[in-house]
């Protein structure tokens, strides 16, 4: 708490001043550098988590709605009806 205090007694107009320049500087450069930081950003993503192509995108949805389907068929409380329907589906899928 001693430490605090000590700073904030040290604190003079000429600190504050430095202090806010240096926080403009800062975020004048931020502002300006905005879409190069934005572009590593999304670079960074990419390299860690790769997009998908068409083809894959196209194979894990249907394997997702493959493993709906028989998730859904599965279930004991559907009745013979629904159960006709959703393989219908699934043979069209």
């Amino acid at each position: 708490m001693s430490i605090i205090i000590s700073a904030v007694q040290d604190f003079s107009l000429l600190a504050a001043i430095k202090l806010a320049l240096l926080i403009a500087v800062g975020g004048g450069l931020l502002v300006l550098f905005r879409p190069l930081l934005r572009g590593c950003a999304r670079a960074a993503v990419l390299v860690v988590k790769p997009k998908l192509s068409k083809e894959q995108r196209l194979q894990r949805r249907q394997m997702r709605d493959a493993v709906l389907l028989k998730r859904m068929l599965n279930r004991s409380d559907c009745d013979p009806s629904h159960a006709a329907d959703l393989r219908a589906m699934a043979a069209r899928a």
